[in-house]
């Protein structure tokens, strides 16, 4: 379908998890994709490698904030653009978005951990993009908006954007929604949420003090925004056998739309009446 895009998680765990990848995902349209976040390490290159996804095709990255699960692995991904670009291997522009702590943390770890001829490309083909809560910019043809999801640990930004068949997509990043974002995030065909572990496992997994939810309060979330499509990642990773079926069962306790639970490497085709599982 012309106007069909899909969604590939690439990770779906919290910072500490070591049985699945940290949450990242990629929104593909055609052969182009735009991905968020990249994981904690040189793992993200092996999971676009399973997902069948060539460096070539990125030409857009968003960086949620700065903790280490989430952006170092985007420090990988500029070592081997530029690589690429060196062997002639990659076409255009390498543009990597983010607030300005985000770009300020790339800068250094780049400028102090690479090679001379790596950090010679950055300002070239590989440009560091401040945006501010507010703001748009274009990838994959799409419209992203950034907004501020008034972090109480980092400052982080979340995005919307409306897919090529009108759908409106939010990422919350990994923290829980917060009220100020009413505009950006009511009424979303899909919304993409944390969810730290189940409700009846808040004992165990705490995430209250960590600052995080659980997948009830997801569905509660999901319910009192009028959303259709809730997916959930960022989870704890001692649970991954039953996962999908008990994290599922409890957001749809609230929630009468779609619930995903995907695993990683999961693609979901993003269509106007729910989603389907694509591998």
């Amino acid at each position: 379908m012309e106007n069909s895009m899909k969604l590939i998680m690439l990770g779906t765990g919290n910072a500490a998890t070591v049985a699945c990848y940290n949450t990242c995902f990629a929104l593909c349209r055609e052969d182009k994709y735009f991905l968020v976040d990249a994981g904690g390490g040189n793992g993200i290159l092996s999971q676009l490698q399973k997902a069948h996804i060539p460096l070539s095709g990125i030409h857009e990255i968003f960086v949620t904030h700065a903790h280490t699960d989430h952006i170092l692995g985007v420090i990988w991904m500029i070592r081997m653009v530029a690589q690429a670009i060196q062997k002639g291997e990659y076409q255009g522009e390498l543009r990597i978005y983010g607030h300005d702590k985000v770009v300020q943390v790339l800068d250094w770890i780049c400028r102090m951990t690479l090679p001379k001829k790596i950090v010679a490309r950055l300002g070239e083909e590989i440009l560091l993009c401040e945006v501010k809560s507010g703001e748009k910019f274009q990838a994959i043809g799409l419209e992203v908006e950034c907004f501020d999801i008034a972090s109480t640990k980092e400052k982080q930004f979340g995005f919307r954007t409306c897919l090529p068949d009108g759908q409106l997509l939010v990422c919350l990043g990994d923290e829980p929604y917060n009220a100020c974002n009413q505009m950006y995030v009511e009424g979303a065909d899909w919304l993409l949420c944390e969810a730290f572990c189940l409700y009846e496992d808040r004992e165990r997994f705490k995430p209250y003090e960590k600052h995080h939810s659980t997948a009830l309060d997801a569905g509660r979330l999901a319910a009192q925004l009028g959303v259709k499509n809730l997916l959930l990642y960022h989870t704890e990773d001692k649970t991954l056998a039953t996962r999908k079926e008990r994290y599922t069962a409890e957001a749809a306790s609230q929630f009468s739309g779609k619930v995903y639970v995907p695993e990683d490497l999961e693609e979901i085709l993003l269509r106007g009446n729910g989603g389907t599982t694509a591998q």
